[in-house]
């Protein structure tokens, strides 16, 4: 999974980059500080492979992982290559999903690129830039698409799509906006910067986070727009992040705990963001290894047993499967089966989160 954190300069994107993944990534108080896409990879916590691996003692544990990449701020005009516009609209077609860090605090030490903190207008300048840069897209599409249409329906009902969705875009809304049950194949293909998941994450003061953010009239505002752009939203606080990025995992549980709060940012950004690309993981444990696979909600067992290796799905035969739970209590595969509670599932079986799964195949 790759996702990419936007947002407008000194919006504290670099200050969540640099705490969530701990890159150590410059970060300063002006804009275009960030020259290229920063990438870190992240580990998902999973504390079912802690637990597993109790059972196993296995030589290996490997965790899921995320991809962040701290793309260039930009600024109004980016889809006419103000600013480091083109490449942040180049880098951002990569992502699987948009982050975008949103002010929600004042403070007068850190400038603000158009002058005020307003997060409606910060998130507008991005959306529209993003918006601008489909049009432009779109254009050449149905461009190309009149030249070769020549009767064929498939083509002409795609052409009208091109066309209805240009016209959308002008209105200022963005692709995902548009997709319907009708037009969600042709509208996918395109792979619209508009069209693309994003979660807005409201980066909030320390006060406002820890006392309530429901009195944050500015987190209230990126809520609202969230809810009518078929959005998510997360408030988080880089500054506190930063605080905890450092700490060893004991001494950051107690920090946490002593702030009444479960889970770290990362944590709960990268549950979001799996929830909201519609991913899961299941599992595969033994003593080589305990691990953690990331796949599509809904994934056939064969095409699961791809993400291991494409010998498995190719010869894939049956899967043997058991709820992590459910082999905890039993303290083995070998005993779980024996008590009945491994099921023998064939290629129709749709994984679920938290399946731990033996792949039986012949190649």
């Amino acid at each position: 999974m790759k996702l990419g954190i936007v947002g407008l300069p000194n919006v504290g994107k670099s200050t969540l980059f640099n705490a969530i993944t701990n890159a150590g990534v410059q970060s300063q108080n002006f804009p275009f500080c960030t020259i290229e896409p920063n990438m870190g990879v992240v580990s998902v916590p999973d504390e079912r492979l802690k637990l597993l691996s109790k059972i196993y003692n296995p030589k290996k544990v490997t965790h899921a992982s995320v991809k962040f990449f701290d793309i260039a701020g930009l600024v109004k005009g980016a889809s006419k290559g103000e600013g480091l516009g083109n490449k942040f609209l180049a880098n951002i077609r990569e992502c699987n999903a948009i982050v975008h860090v949103v002010r929600c605090f004042h403070d007068d030490n850190i400038i603000h690129v158009d002058g005020r903190v307003d997060p409606k207008s910060d998130i507008e300048t991005i959306e529209m830039e993003l918006i601008f840069s489909d049009i432009e897209f779109i254009e050449r599409r149905i461009q190309r698409c009149k030249k070769v249409v020549k009767g064929d329906k498939n083509l002409e009902n795609a052409l009208n799509i091109y066309i209805e969705l240009k016209d959308f875009l002008e209105t200022g809304r963005p692709a995902r906006l548009f997709r319907n049950e009708e037009n969600s194949d042709i509208v996918k293909e395109l792979a619209l910067l508009t069209d693309k998941p994003i979660i807005y994450a409201a980066n909030v003061s320390e006060k406002d986070f820890l006392n309530g953010i429901e009195n944050s009239e500015l987190y209230k505002s990126v809520e609202a727009i969230a809810k009518d752009s078929k959005a998510a939203v997360l408030p988080i606080c880089a500054e506190l992040e930063m605080q905890i990025a450092d700490m060893k995992d004991e001494e950051k549980l107690l920090f946490l705990s002593e702030l009444c709060l479960t889970k770290s940012s990362l944590d709960r950004l990268i549950c979001a963001c799996y929830e909201l690309l519609g991913l899961i993981s299941f599992l595969t444990a033994g003593e080589p290894e305990v691990r953690a696979w990331t796949i599509k909600d809904g994934t056939k067992a064969p095409q699961a047993a791809a993400k291991i290796h494409s010998d498995i799905e190719r010869g894939f035969i049956r899967a043997e499967v058991i709820y992590w739970e459910k082999l905890l209590e039993c303290g083995s595969f070998a005993a779980a089966k024996e008590k009945g509670f491994v099921r023998s599932e064939g290629k129709d079986y749709l994984v679920k989160d938290g399946d731990v799964i033996l792949f039986r195949f012949n190649v």
